[in-house]
């Protein structure tokens, strides 16, 4: 298990780092341009909205409803993020909501030690290094009903096509609109390993740092706290002591007004009777766990 994730850290953790490097060094052969941006673009939304959407909101949290087309194909998308398969991504997010902040939490960046070098080492783990070596979570105990549905243990089994797939897609694509090899490359590169990198350090930073600074409006036993300033770019999960005061909430921003894309996608699939049952809290459930100014903690920082 220990030798798989060490593979699965440096394919799919590591290899993005070196392939943005590359990327950026192939400039001189082939410069950025329309095509790159848009491949970049486009993957990067398809494949967060398949983790924000799919692997979190649906399949984590259970807290809507989809039809076997739709579950079907957020799996897939959320596959080809390179973030782990369905099945094991919602065991570990269930054991971190089980533990958050506490023993037993695999990403905490709460639990290296007091004073900035504790928690530098903290940041540091929960952002990238946890996923090196890292207890794995019984799937029997903590996803038993994502293991009766067929349909997505068979896109689990077929994880690292999927990711090869997000790959081919933008390179393919690449050599098409350029005709030569240098624009399938360059389409590899940045529809493929600089999208990589750039999810996943966004989806990291919600793990690490919104567990250390962020405003908190809402009480939770855990110091998640929200980045509103970045929940465009995180699809919503920016909101994110909104999320663990209300899990099973398919809005994270709560407020029509706090911007939540995840949360546009599903009300936009209910709209044409694709998902169904959104769990989103009563106002009167909300107004019970705010935290009101004399009984708000200081905040790490504002956000």
């Amino acid at each position: 298990m220990h030798r798989l994730q060490r593979r699965h850290f440096l394919l799919f953790d590591v290899l993005p780092i070196f392939g943005t490097a590359a990327a950026i060094a192939f400039l001189w052969v082939h410069p950025f341009g329309v095509t790159e941006l848009v491949l970049l673009l486009s993957m990067w939304i398809v494949t967060g909205l398949g983790i924000s959407v799919g692997y979190h909101r649906l399949f984590t949290h259970r807290s809507f409803k989809a039809s076997p087309a739709v579950s079907t194909a957020l799996a897939v998308a959320g596959s080809m993020a390179g973030q782990g398969g369905v099945v094991s991504w919602v065991a570990l997010h269930r054991r971190h909501h089980e533990c958050s902040d506490r023993e037993g939490d695999p990403h905490s960046p709460n639990l290296a030690g007091e004073g900035w070098k504790g928690r530098l080492r903290g940041l540091m783990h929960s952002h990238f290094l946890w996923m090196r070596r890292h207890e794995y979570p019984n799937v029997v105990h903590y996803a038993p009903d994502l293991l009766k549905n067929r349909s997505l243990v068979r896109v689990a089994r077929l994880y690292y096509y999927w990711i090869v797939l997000g790959l081919l897609i933008p390179a393919v694509i690449g050599g098409l609109v350029y005709q030569s090899w240098t624009g399938a490359v360059s389409g590899l590169f940045w529809g493929g390993l600089v999208r990589i990198f750039v999810l996943e350090h966004i989806v990291w930073a919600i793990n690490s740092f919104l567990h250390m600074f962020g405003t908190r409006p809402y009480e939770s036993r855990e110091r998640s706290g929200n980045g509103g300033i970045f929940a465009l770019i995180t699809f919503g999960e920016a909101w994110h002591n909104n999320h663990h005061a209300f899990p099973e909430s398919p809005s994270f921003g709560l407020d029509w007004y706090r911007l939540d894309p995840g949360y546009w996608l599903v009300k936009g699939l209910q709209a044409t009777g694709l998902v169904w049952d959104l769990k989103v809290p009563s106002e009167s459930r909300r107004e019970a766990k705010r935290i009101t100014r004399n009984d708000r903690p200081a905040a790490g920082a504002a956000a």
